[in-house]
């Protein structure tokens, strides 16, 4: 007979968004009977929270088991489990082991799953911390690896590895373009070889895992957070470091090596180094590379399939939610990567499945349970009025503010740029004398007063291109 349980909150996943819910309902209710589902044995929380500005938030994602983060949450239980099916109609959450839970209230902040260009052994997704540790495993006898992707994890990843060979493949004209317009990505391009000091000891907290609370291999772990590159080996075995930028290219084939040796038999061309790899990509502008893994970094697809006849579901696979968080089904909520923020949005505010809205996501949603609970409105939160990102690459600080591509204006915009080699990129996107976005690469010290020009659309055409201008203290201006 399978075991049930019942609860009032119930929250399915471990990662940043899902235990950000689970600790503001502690905090808004810590009476209530407040149930944390987990699909493997590590959960992730929110540590060393630096508030830089009203909405720009600094912090750091601590790992721990389960059962460590349980005793430190006396009130709250830890299930571990997948769930497979939900029942809104009886209010039931089923896990694959038969467990049943009913619920009151039920937020999903399941995340999202890799989108990987191959299920070939030799290429990995990052992902999570087990799928980390299978790259430390890999670069350990690596000479050369491939890297397809032009967001964050790719472009921290060429950053951080050494001693290896690098074939970075985008599809662009220029790197971390999900980020950054060309100006800033030359910016950036001039410290991708240079040398970095060790950021030290891991941030992470050390772990065991019960293994009466074993998950099978092909679950998914949470998403990482804005630290996941330190505290592991990112060496390989090459002498040096070396970059390949391959611009423009998309993959066509992946090849194993003996599909590789057998494509290229009876060719006249001479071998080299290329034939001792364990995988071969066939690129689109006709190259074939080999290397001895290939690191897929091509973005997620939220894991909301698994709903798909119960909740309605947006194209691109999130659940669909208000803004009050609640999907199509009454008291289900959805948070962070798994959700799409189906209302309408702020015009200076677009999603990004980034770790910074999976928080505020979960954080939100638990308060929107809460309130729910006692029956009183929630105005959807002020972090939701404009995008504020904070990350780092390439060892420089890089914060992204409301429309920081000119997004949704119809490239009607104008950009001011102000660039210190080595030193700083500022770049403003402007409309009709109002700045609507901007990015900041370093320590500028702009963003507070930046982020309060796009939030009050100040007109600020009588300064032009004075904006600015290294004689104009704009800070003293506008703070």
């Amino acid at each position: 007979m399978s075991e049930k349980l019942k609860t009032d909150y119930l929250v399915v996943g471990g990662g940043i968004a899902g235990v950000s819910c689970t600790e503001m309902l502690y905090t808004l209710n810590p009476d209530a009977n407040i149930t944390l589902v987990t699909a493997t044995a590590i959960v992730k929380s929110v540590s060393n929270v630096n508030q830089i500005t009203k909405l720009i938030t600094e912090f750091q994602i601590e790992e721990t088991s389960g059962e460590e983060w349980r005793r430190k949450h006396t009130g709250i239980s830890v299930v571990y489990g997948k769930v497979i099916k939900i029942v809104p109609q009886t209010k039931t959450v089923i896990l694959e082991s038969g467990v049943e839970i009913e619920y009151r209230k039920v937020c999903l902040c399941a995340g999202g799953s890799p989108k990987l260009i191959s299920e070939h052994p030799n290429v990995l997704g990052i992902r999570d911390t087990a799928s980390v540790l299978l790259l430390q495993e890999k670069l350990a006898s690596a000479k050369r690896l491939i890297v397809v992707g032009n967001g964050g994890i790719a472009t921290e990843l060429v950053y951080e590895l050494e001693d290896i060979d690098i074939v970075w493949a985008i599809k662009d004209d220029a790197i971390s373009s999900v980020f950054l317009d060309p100006g800033a990505s030359q910016f950036l391009l001039k410290e991708v070889e240079k040398e970095h000091e060790d950021e030290g000891a891991s941030k992470r907290l050390k772990y065991t895992i019960d293994s009466s609370h074993s998950i099978t291999q092909n679950t998914l772990g949470s998403a990482l957070g804005p630290d996941w590159h330190k505290g592991f080996s990112k060496k390989g075995q090459h002498t040096k470091k070396k970059i390949d930028i391959k611009y423009n290219v998309k993959v066509v084939k992946i090849y194993s090596r003996e599909d590789y040796l057998s494509l290229k038999s009876g060719s006249t061309e001479s071998e080299d180094i290329l034939e001792e790899s364990g995988v071969y990509v066939e690129f689109s502008d006709g190259s074939i590379v080999g290397a001895d893994f290939v690191i897929s970094a091509t973005g997620v697809v939220p894991s909301g399939s698994i709903y798909r006849d119960i909740l309605d579901l947006h194209s691109d696979g999130g659940i669909i939610v208000d803004d009050n968080m609640q999907s199509s089904c009454k008291d289900v909520y959805a948070a962070g990567d798994v959700c799409h923020a189906g209302w309408e949005w702020s015009k200076h505010w677009l999603q990004m499945r980034l770790w910074t809205q999976a928080r505020q996501m979960g954080m939100y949603a638990a308060k929107c349970m809460y309130y729910h609970t006692i029956e009183e409105p929630i105005d959807l939160d002020f972090c939701f009025e404009m995008l504020a990102h904070v990350t780092s690459f390439f060892g420089k600080k890089v914060i992204l503010l409301g429309l920081f591509k000119g997004q949704n204006l119809e490239n009607k915009y104008d950009l001011l740029v102000r660039v210190t080699p080595g030193k700083e990129y500022v770049k403003v996107v402007m409309k009709d004398g109002r700045m609507q976005g901007a990015v900041l690469i370093g320590d500028t010290g702009l963003e507070e007063t930046f982020e309060n020009l796009i939030l009050n659309q100040m007109d600020l055409s009588v300064y032009g291109e004075d904006l600015l201008s290294p004689d104009v203290d704009i800070e003293d201006y506008f703070d």
